[in-house]
């Protein structure tokens, strides 16, 4: 049986992403979560900062529009955009090399926060911390990472592909 090429990319990449999200953010947790204050890597530049988002990207917070139900109405969310990358991966031709990747990281990355959302009642794990001394980007950790990198190689396989694809002009 010939595995297609879009598997051999899809699901490793997402097991990998999947498995070093959950770990390195239990490596934090445990390392941390009794004294979370940042810890330099890199000089000031990257550090180790343990925080917890109940929000969606960038910390941006529901509950003071929808109260307690935030977290079951991002729950819900984030399980409907797997569901939509799952189905566009089984859209794929089987040699949808690039996007197998993108959908792998993507899908990886959003089951990494999904598994998070339901174990933390305080939200999502985010360690990395990024900036050049008190100028900071914003606190993320590795499933965020996949998700931005698969996002942003999904979008320019279908912009790549969308621009491959003759145009036909109607015929007057």
């Amino acid at each position: 049986m010939k595995i297609p090429t879009k598997a051999r990319y899809f699901w490793p990449l997402l097991l990998i992403l999947f498995l070093t999200d959950c770990t390195t953010k239990d490596l934090v947790v445990d390392a941390m979560g009794a004294a979370p204050e940042s810890r330099p890597i890199l000089d000031s530049f990257v550090q180790l900062t343990l925080v917890h988002n109940p929000g969606i990207a960038f910390g941006l917070d529901l509950r003071p529009y929808v109260g307690e139900w935030a977290r079951p109405i991002l729950i819900i969310s984030i399980l409907g955009m797997i569901g939509v990358l799952v189905q566009l991966y089984r859209q794929l031709g089987s040699r949808s090399r690039l996007a197998g990747i993108a959908l792998g990281l993507a899908v990886g990355g959003a089951l990494g926060n999904l598994y998070d959302r339901i174990r933390f009642p305080l939200g999502v794990v985010d360690f990395i911390d990024v900036g050049i001394g008190v100028h900071r980007f914003w606190i993320f950790n590795v499933a965020d990472a996949g998700i931005f990198v698969g996002g942003v190689l999904l979008a320019w396989t279908i912009l790549r592909e969308a621009k491959d694809e003759p145009t036909s002009r109607p015929t007057m």
